[in-house]
């Protein structure tokens, strides 16, 4: 009985990773789409899953993603709500991720170079600045 107590409280609070990919991908999309990045650019952010992968992921079939996956879904979302509580002018807050910047964790570049690196890393930094500018993180 103390085996099947704990079967159901591990997979009670285990989470739904086909409803999070579903999700989380649907947001990824339409906040590519706000982005204005490429299938190329997108597929990069998300590590780069196979093309016809990624294109399942697109027409809304996500199946089973990785953790590595949802890490990078979780800091994209971070960052475009960071984003849009830094510069609630939408258009702004969108156009920033293309636009120069002068931050020295970016050195001139657009953020989306950072973003496109490949690495989660990249992700991580560039969330984490954005957390530091508004109080979050620092």
């Amino acid at each position: 009985m103390a085996t099947l107590t704990r079967i159901r409280s591990t997979s009670a609070t285990q989470p739904d990773t086909a409803g999070l990919a579903h999700k989380g991908l649907a947001a990824f999309f339409r906040i590519a789409e706000r982005w204005q990045l490429t299938a190329r650019q997108q597929q990069i952010v998300l590590g780069q899953p196979a093309r016809s992968t990624f294109f399942k992921w697109k027409s809304g079939q996500p199946g089973a993603i990785g953790k590595d996956t949802l890490e990078r879904l979780s800091y994209i979302v971070g960052i475009y709500k960071a984003l849009q509580i830094l510069i609630p002018r939408a258009d702004l807050a969108d156009a920033w991720i293309t636009r120069p910047n002068d931050a020295p964790l970016f050195n001139g570049q657009p953020p989306i170079a950072m973003l496109t690196e490949g690495s989660v890393a990249s992700l991580y930094r560039v969330r984490a600045y954005l957390d530091a500018q508004r109080g979050g993180w620092g």
